[in-house]
């Protein structure tokens, strides 16, 4: 039976229901594929990829042309699961206009099915002014990575004087000015809570707390793909990385030894032509519907 596309009211009736929201990073559609078949309920192709894929030190450089790109690939090997595209850093801080231009792109070439920007309060007509074009809108508030040199580095936020309010002023805005979802980054439990029982919209949490409707982990990280990178918040599911590594110096090894490929792994002028080899199949079954 097919499952049933999740969208931006499954998700609000999940918090309704009490059902928590389970949401990845996806960044291709291979990883999509896994990341659907498993159960994701939200793939965000996040700016993150910046990080992950690209090897900057921030989001910073990533261009919406890039999430568009992403965005695209997640899509095609996607079924179940509503996929969330970011606005890349100055992708619409500068005017309103630009934001709702530059997200209309990102919904037409990228093919995601709502769009996701960081920032509180400041934002709000620009939320609204995309909500009524017909752009579902994801708020993010916290630690906003693309404020990184403001923030002066990748900090818990909510911790000094008047950051309770402000958090929850920010997220009260978002929720008038029409944001389906508001993602909580990096803010103390306490706070999470209270903001996740103080607006109507789902919440998804990374790094804060367990009250959240839902939570958020970089795919590569909840995987291990980095054995170096272990933040507070992260928990690892896999040790995916070190398990690459062994298998690629496996295969290493078997060539240096002449033992990758062997003769059944090879074809022959003498094969009988009627009968299908393996190469009648197709190379890979990512993005197959």
């Amino acid at each position: 039976m097919k499952a049933s596309k999740v969208t931006i009211h499954t998700l609000q009736k999940m918090k309704e229901r009490g059902e928590k929201i389970a949401m990845l990073t996806a960044y291709d559609a291979t990883f999509a594929r896994l990341l659907d078949e498993a159960g994701a309920d939200v793939l965000l192709v996040g700016d993150s990829l910046g990080m992950v894929v690209q090897g900057h030190d921030t989001t910073l450089p990533v261009t919406l042309d890039e999430i568009a790109y992403h965005c695209r690939a997640v899509v095609r090997g996607t079924r179940r699961a509503h996929v969330v595209g970011d606005m890349p850093f100055m992708s619409y801080q500068a005017s309103y206009e630009q934001g709702v231009t530059n997200a209309g792109k990102l919904m037409k070439e990228g093919a995601c099915h709502s769009v996701k920007l960081e920032g509180g309060a400041v934002h709000a007509e620009l939320v609204h002014r995309l909500v009524a074009a017909g752009i579902p809108v994801m708020g993010h508030i916290g630690l906003t990575p693309q404020s990184y040199h403001q923030l002066g580095g990748f900090k818990v936020q909510g911790r000094d004087v008047g950051g309770r309010e402000r958090l929850l002023s920010d997220a009260r805005t978002l929720e008038e000015a029409g944001v389906y979802s508001i993602v909580l980054e990096a803010i103390p439990a306490d706070i999470a809570r209270e903001i996740t029982e103080s607006v109507a919209v789902p919440t998804i949490g990374i790094g804060a707390g367990t009250k959240c409707d839902g939570q958020v982990l970089v795919s590569y990280d909840a995987l291990g793909m980095d054995e170096s990178f272990k933040p507070r918040f992260v928990r690892r599911y896999e040790t995916l990385g070190a398990k690459i590594k062994e298998a690629v110096a496996h295969y290493v090894a078997d060539v240096r030894a002449g033992a990758f490929p062997s003769d059944a792994e090879s074809f022959s002028v003498a094969e009988n032509k009627a009968t299908p080899s393996t190469m009648d199949a197709p190379y890979s079954s990512a993005g197959k519907k």
